[in-house]
């Protein structure tokens, strides 16, 4: 059996955790921060984890992880 490829996408854009959970970046923080609070601003910060019905997803084109 050839070895499955990653894509190359989903490599550059998520982690995996050590306990196999799945890292991205925050959501809505591209533009129009004057809009948002800055309460908002500050909880979005850094990483998140992702939710397990969305991580599944991810996981289908990590066939070895990262």
């Amino acid at each position: 059996m050839p070895k499955l490829k990653t894509k190359s996408g989903v490599k550059k854009r998520f982690k995996l955790t050590a306990t196999g959970k799945v890292k991205s970046g925050q959501a809505n923080k591209r533009h129009g921060m004057i809009k948002r609070t800055p309460k908002q601003i500050r909880q979005q910060r850094g990483t998140t984890v992702m939710a397990d019905n969305e991580a599944r997803k991810v996981k289908a084109f990590l066939p070895y992880g990262l």
